[in-house]
This record gives structure tokens, C-alpha cells and sequence, in this order.
């Protein structure tokens, strides 16, 4: 399985820790997608600074090469947050950068690389809605994070996106189970062809419309302490996105209610073992002197 991860990359600031670590969910769905056996790569825009090499740098030493992605003069985008009670809490960014600015186009022989893969993953952080009718063109599986804030809930929004994803992703920690339910059959009737719902310990949603299918989290056995929930939900993609799609998932072959079981419940063992790892792939490095600490 070929994953290709397409959009954003960020520092993620750790106030609390002093460290900054790498990552963007575009860039930890294809990390994650490599530990679960896939081949992966990454495509998106990095900072002409001393941050966006880290970033590339750090992507490459995770296993995932960035041969066909470009960068461009500006500063990277940086996220600021704390643990608290193990839970990461946002607290602000600089609005993503150059990334977010100037987003990774398929112009220039991209869009051909990019149809070469198995599936392609982005969110809305990453800025990419224009370019989701070119990855439909191809033979390849577009799966797109929806995230949790309410605009990318609009139908508005919905309707820009999900006609042209095979999957798409919505945190639903906040919801009930009907009301999870409820949200991804709005974003099938849109147009998606799968959607996927995580809700923290409450477990994962799944729906192609007609079918509704339940699984609970993995819990922590009391075993080694947990480090952070950062890249949870990434992880719980990509561990979803590998088993379905070797469990036979394609563009003209709809996933039967055990290959969505199965993918349900890898994606909760990818979520699991992502507790046990510092910021969303390790990697860490002190936070530089001059970056403002506020």
C-alpha cells in the first residue's frame, strides 16, 4: 500500500516541555501509516527557515521521503500548546505559515506523483479544497480530515469537500453516539464516500450511509505511564486506512461491515499506541532561544 500525505506541516510547541516537536496531520497520517507497514511520502510546502528544515528533516528520518515537495521563501507554521492531565491543549498559533499561505498545488507533474499512490490524505489545515477534483481524475483514494470546528460542518463546506473524498474524518469527541451518527450521514448525503467519527475513550463511528457500525477505544491497562493524546486521531486514520484498504477497499468496491470492523478496531491500536509517544512522532528538540515562550 502506497499512502501519500498531502498539505500541512507544523511545529507543534510544547510551552510546558520547552521542545518543539514535528508534525501536521497530513505529515503524521504517512508516519503513521508507515508504522502500520505502508509505504509512504509526503507532499506539502516547507519554510525557507530553520524550522522548515527540521520539519523535512525529521520527516525524512521518520522513513517518509518529501521528494516532489518545494519551499518556498516565509516562515514555518507554529502551534503552541501544553499537556494538561495528559491531554494536549492548543493554545494558539501563527495562522501556519507559508504552508497555509502558499499551499502545495498539483501543478508541475505533482498531480501525476501524487495519482501514483494508493490513497492520499489531507485536511482542512491544509488549504488543498481546489485541488481534490484533480486527485479525482485518478484511480486513488482521497481521504480528508474534517477536524472538529464547527465551519468545516457547514454545508457550505461539506458540499466544496466531500464529493470528492472516499473518506473523511470528523471529530466527535463532544457528541453522542446519535448525534455522531447524525453528522456523518450529513456528510455522506454530501457526497463522501465513507465517514468516520472519533470519539476519544468513547471509541469510533463509521458509516457508508447505510450501514452504522460501533467499536470502542483501546484502553490503557495500567502498564507504562502515558506520555500524550497528541496525533491520536491521526494515528486512529491510519491504522483505519491501512486495514480497510488491505482488507480489498477500493474506489468501486464498498468495505463490507467485517473489513469496516476490522479497520474500526486497528484504528484503535494505532490510537493506543500512539499514547506512549512523545509529541506526535518524536523527534523533539529544545525549543530555539529567540522563539517567544508566552
Amino acid at each position: 500500500m502506497r499512502v501519500l500525505g498531502f498539505g500541512d506541516n507544523i511545529i507543534d510547541r510544547f510551552l510546558d516541555r520547552g521542545i518543539d516537536y514535528p508534525g501536521g496531520n497530513a505529515v503524521n497520517v504517512a508516519v503513521y501509516a508507515r508504522r502500520r507497514g505502508a509505504h509512504a511520502e509526503y507532499l506539502g510546502v516547507f519554510g525557507e527557515d530553520d524550522a522548515g528544515s527540521y520539519l523535512r528533516a525529521s520527516i525524512e528520518d521518520a522513513g517518509v521521503p518529501t521528494p516532489r515537495s518545494v519551499v518556498r521563501r516565509g516562515e514555518s507554521g507554529v502551534s503552541s500548546l501544553r499537556v494538561v492531565d495528559g491531554d494536549r491543549t492548543f493554545l494558539g498559533w501563527n495562522g501556519g505559515g507559508v504552508t497555509v499561505r502558499e499551499p502545495i498545488d498539483l501543478d508541475e507533474g505533482r498531480e501525476e506523483y501524487a495519482a501514483g499512490f494508493d490513497v492520499v490524505h489531507s485536511s482542512v489545515y491544509s488549504r488543498v479544497e481546489t485541488e481534490l477534483p484533480r486527485l479525482r481524475r485518478h484511480d486513488v483514494l482521497v481521504s480528508f480530515d474534517l477536524s472538529s470546528e464547527p465551519e468545516f460542518r457547514a454545508a457550505e463546506y461539506l458540499d466544496r469537500v466531500a464529493p470528492f473524498a472516499d473518506l473523511v474524518l470528523l471529530s466527535c469527541a463532544d457528541l453522542d453516539e446519535e448525534a455522531s451518527f447524525a453528522l456523518l450521514d450529513e456528510a455522506v448525503r454530501r457526497g463522501a464516500g465513507l465517514a468516520l467519527g472519533t470519539r476519544g475513550v468513547e471509541g469510533a463511528v463509521v458509516t457508508d450511509g447505510e450501514v452504522r457500525l460501533s467499536a470502542p477505544a483501546k484502553l490503557l491497562d495500567g502498564g507504562a505511564p502515558m506520555v500524550d493524546t497528541m496525533g491520536c486521531g491521526d494515528a486512529f486514520v491510519a491504522g483505519f486506512l491501512v486495514s480497510l484498504h488491505g482488507d480489498g477497499w477500493r474506489r468501486d468496491r464498498r468495505p463490507d461491515a467485517a473489513a469496516l470492523h476490522a479497520a474500526l478496531r486497528a484504528g484503535a491500536d494505532a490510537a493506543h499506541d500512539q499514547c506512549f509517544v512523545e509529541g506526535a512522532f518524536g523527534r523533539g528538540r529544545p525549543t530555539p532561544a529567540t522563539a517567544s515562550m508566552r
